[in-house]
């Protein structure tokens, strides 16, 4: 009698298809960080194209700590881990792929109307629409929809049905359209200004974007204490550009993508940005 498929058993098919895979507890989350990479204290996260000087074995980074490695998966503590498993996930991202996450039978019927065909997974309230290539993975972008590719982790219930298709502008659009999780400031550069300190000295825009070209250069170029970096860069540039009235949600959100490419989460850089606007008395 032929026996059911283990999650390792899964777990290794995924990793041979070039799939990166992590275990899940049960409620679908990941496993916790372990006391030494609490917080990032560790100063990186493994397994991924970048990594920081983190040399922990463990599966306590989410999606990051997602891998194809047999050897990785089947040694311990990820054996532990596996053991100790309800479900296996894998990183879209990693994989080259987009997941929108349709939550509900509104969300489906809006895809049915609005999105290519491409190949489809059922789930508990919905489906997974899996389509090929990446973006930045973004929660809510419609009632109901999530989208899961880099920096994400979706759970595997299965190849589902139909072809692959490539990632429709449709799709990536709807990133485009989410609420801005940023500190909201004035929409415009228009020149002079004038803040708290008096007029604004940034008479045109280009010296302002010389700033954040170089605040999302530094963001970039760590290589250690990611998040350390992170808010120092936060308060750096909100020290120069906070007061007079010149920053907008275009230049708050090339911030946060450049932290979030370097693995900081998008609660991670709302909280740093707070804390370098209350540290300043903004």
């Amino acid at each position: 009698m032929t026996t059911a498929p283990t999650l390792l058993d899964t777990a290794f098919t995924l990793a041979g298809h070039d799939i990166p895979v992590l275990p899940l507890r049960a409620g679908k989350v990941p496993f916790g960080n372990c006391p030494a990479c609490t917080a990032n204290a560790c100063g990186g996260r493994p397994n991924m194209k970048n990594p920081g000087p983190c040399q922990c074995p463990g599966v306590c980074h989410a999606w990051a700590a997602a891998t194809t490695d047999p050897h990785i998966l089947a040694s311990p503590p990820w054996a532990s881990a596996w053991r100790r498993a309800a479900a296996v996930a894998y990183h879209p991202g990693g994989a080259g792929l987009t997941v929108v996450d349709l939550d509900d039978a509104a969300a489906v019927a809006w895809a049915r109307e609005n999105l290519p065909a491409t190949r489809t997974v059922p789930t508990t309230r919905g489906e997974h629409w899996i389509y090929q290539g990446t973006m930045r993975s973004v929660n809510a972008v419609r009632s109901g929809i999530d989208i899961k590719s880099t920096m994400a982790y979706a759970r595997w219930l299965g190849p589902g049905t139909g072809s692959t298709a490539a990632l429709p502008d449709t799709v990536r659009a709807l990133a485009m359209n989410e609420p801005p999780t940023a500190h909201r400031a004035p929409q415009t550069l228009t020149a002079p200004l004038r803040g708290e300190q008096g007029e604004c000295p940034h008479r045109t825009p280009a010296y302002l974007d010389r700033g954040i070209a170089m605040a999302e250069q530094r963001i970039t170029e760590a290589r250690s204490a990611v998040h350390a970096t992170v808010y120092r860069t936060f308060l750096a540039v909100l020290s120069t550009h906070g007061r007079c009235g010149c920053l907008t949600e275009t230049h708050t959100a090339r911030l946060f993508t450049a932290a979030q490419a370097k693995g900081e989460s998008p609660r991670h850089c709302t909280e740093a940005w707070t804390n370098a606007l209350t540290t300043l008395g903004l």
